[in-house]
């Protein structure tokens, strides 16, 4: 079954959307009609969106994309938190005390940053959706990831807090938490973890960028309207709570 949205004139900004699953969100919302912001550091491949470079770590850098896209659109109507790294796979006692604060920076803090600065547009509007892409990993907390899990455990703790801060607003604030999905984050992971992750999937597979996006669609979209503070797993039936 193919399901269609519409976003015909809403702007979205997507974190980290020049690959992987950024990537794919970013051109299914486009292909929804939406105007899409790709914040990244990389260009990437994805042809008519509105690509500014930002380190999603520096608040002076978003602010400035955050003017430029406000100046060409006049409006954010969807914010997609999805930029991330992995930070390769270490021993607590062997991690890199400067690795384990960038893992925390980019997958933690930037969500703060960029979200402090979006959350006001949205309320002068009177709407939005914020989706951020967290992991089972913040959930289960994986061995040799203990920096991304954290991390990512504190994506799913913040998307709680805003959602209750905003409730009274139509200002839905929502997570996603995939498990291992085939993206080239993998990479930076050892193979036999990896294969660990395909292990605990009832469905004995790596999830697909595309399933993600389809679900991180419906959150973005006014059909997603009584569910906000929320996690919804992307798991292939890991059932963690």
């Amino acid at each position: 079954m193919s399901v269609s949205y519409n976003f015909t004139g809403r702007t979205a900004i997507v974190t980290g959307g020049a690959n992987g699953i950024g990537r794919g969100v970013a051109a299914r919302l486009q292909a929804a009609g939406a105007t899409v912001a790709v914040w990244d550091l990389a260009r990437g491949d994805l042809a008519g969106v509105l690509h500014a470079e930002v380190d999603v770590t520096q608040a002076d850098q978003i602010g400035r994309a955050l003017e430029e896209l406000l100046a060409a659109t006049g409006r954010i109507d969807i914010l997609i938190n999805n930029a991330g790294l992995t930070g390769g796979s270490c021993a607590v006692e062997a991690f890199d005390p400067a690795q384990w604060r960038r893992v925390i920076d980019v997958n933690l803090t930037a969500v703060f940053e960029v979200s402090r600065r979006v959350v006001p547009v949205m309320r002068a509007a009177g709407r939005g959706r914020i989706v951020n892409i967290a992991s089972l990993a913040g959930k289960e907390g994986t061995p040799f990831l203990s920096a991304y899990s954290a991390a990512k455990a504190g994506v799913i703790a913040f998307t709680k807090s805003l959602a209750k801060e905003l409730a009274d607003t139509d200002i839905r604030v929502n997570s996603v938490a995939p498990a291992a999905v085939e993206t080239d984050i993998l990479k930076q992971m050892s193979r036999p973890l990896v294969e660990t992750m395909i292990a605990k999937s009832p469905l004995g597979r790596l999830g697909t960028v595309e399933e993600v996006a389809e679900l991180v669609l419906w959150l973005c979209s006014d059909a997603c309207s009584f569910s906000t503070g929320a996690v919804f797993d992307v798991s292939g039936g890991r059932a963690t709570y």
